[in-house]
């Protein structure tokens, strides 16, 4: 299952050299897992009743063409692999024009909310990378 986020690019987002800021390109990748876990039917409070939080433990992303202001970029994500505990969502960035702007492999661990230390992922997570 593949989640699409549309985004305007805002004046906010730009940095002293006229494109979107790199940091920006991190909070445009959240809120594009923010989409998959809700089309995924796995809200914060699902894992919250099961007293687990998911946790990004590592991001690479690659910068392959700049974003400027007023610019219409859609935001893919969707399941690349599973483990114990991490799974990696795959996630990319593209303009209106279809190009790459941006793409990110992006691993998260599932953790026990008491101990604070990873716990296997749960059966509704791990169904969505068979």
């Amino acid at each position: 299952m593949e989640s699409r986020l549309e985004i305007i690019v805002r004046s906010t987002e730009i940095d002293v050299n006229g494109h979107v800021n790199n940091a920006k390109y991190l909070e445009y990748l959240e809120w594009g897992r923010e989409e998959w876990y809700e089309l995924a039917e796995l809200p914060y409070e699902v894992f919250s009743q099961m007293g687990i939080q998911t946790v990004t433990v590592n991001i690479s992303i690659n910068y392959k063409k700049e974003c400027k202001q007023g610019e219409h970029l859609t935001i893919t994500c969707h399941p690349e692999r599973m483990g114990r505990s991490s799974y990696v969502l795959k996630q990319e960035i593209y303009n209106k024009l279809g190009e790459l702007c941006a793409d990110a492999l992006v691993t998260s661990v599932t953790m026990d909310h008491q101990t604070r230390k990873s716990r296997e992922a749960p059966d509704v997570l791990r169904k969505h990378f068979e």
